[in-house]
């Protein structure tokens, strides 16, 4: 296997003013909930899958045991003002070194359709057990601010803190030396959990700043579950005036969370 390959499942895509969407696992899994959910709704259809040793070395055992190779795909979404590009996957780079390598590919492949803007998705850890149904923002050009507030993106001094790690940061970084727009999307959640009510109040911006209009029904119905857990969790916080031991949550409460 080469370090990176490119499985071209739909050779000649034609895309209409293409936007780049990037959800990848990452705090919360909320960017990969959103973009995951943004594929289904829109009835997508997946054209590029892209394997790399820079992967976790792992296979997914589907419902009927079998078993896929971990990976990445990018899927084309059509809406009647833009095409969407999609990006979604099992894993991120195992590596500094791959996420560089792996970013600049998916750098490439959004010029190779034209891609003027870039939204990569994520979650903000609070550390806290309560919900906000705030999205912070980051971009790479300072003229994208003023659009985004306009959508309800919360702009804040010197956040997040510590910078964004992985390839929601990277390709902000890497695609501001190539010239095209980008912006991170970050729906804040407690980092503890999969946070699909986090993902819903992210989905809700993307899709005004798209002009698309979605069902979030799928994803408030795994927000209210997850409520249930929440709830449990700071019982136990209270408890033990703490961060909340996970041990103590019963296996049965987390059946759904993956």
């Amino acid at each position: 296997m080469q370090e990176i390959e490119v499985v071209r499942i739909k050779e000649d895509v034609q895309l209409k003013d293409p936007i780049l969407i990037v959800g990848l696992p990452g705090v919360g899994h909320v960017g990969k909930l959103v973009a995951e959910h943004l594929v289904e709704e829109l009835d997508a259809e997946k054209i590029l899958e892209i394997y790399s040793h820079h992967f976790p070395p792992q296979v997914l055992v589907d419902e009927n045991s079998e078993i896929h190779l971990v990976n990445n795909e990018i899927y084309v979404c059509k809406t009647e003002k833009y095409d969407i590009l999609a990006l979604i996957g099992d894993h991120q780079s195992s590596s500094t070194e791959g996420h560089y390598k792996l970013c600049t590919l998916y750098l490439d492949i959004a010029r190779e359709f034209g891609v003027k803007r870039i939204y990569t998705l994520g979650g903000f850890p609070t550390g806290q057990l309560t919900y906000s149904d705030e999205v912070l923002g980051a971009v790479n050009n300072i003229e994208l601010v003023e659009q985004l507030k306009e959508h309800g993106v919360t702009f804040k001094e010197n956040e997040p803190g510590g910078g964004i790690v992985g390839a929601s940061g990277l390709l902000l970084g890497m695609s501001k030396l190539k010239h095209i727009d980008a912006a991170c999307l970050m729906g804040l959640t407690s980092g503890y959990l999969v946070d699909p009510k986090s993902a819903q109040s992210l989905l809700k911006v993307i899709c005004k700043i798209l002009e698309i209009d979605i069902d979030v029904g799928p994803l408030e119905e795994r927000a209210k579950e997850m409520e249930k857990i929440v709830a449990r969790l700071k019982e136990v916080e209270q408890q033990q005036k703490g961060i909340p031991d996970m041990n103590s949550v019963k296996d049965d409460d987390l059946r759904y969370i993956g």
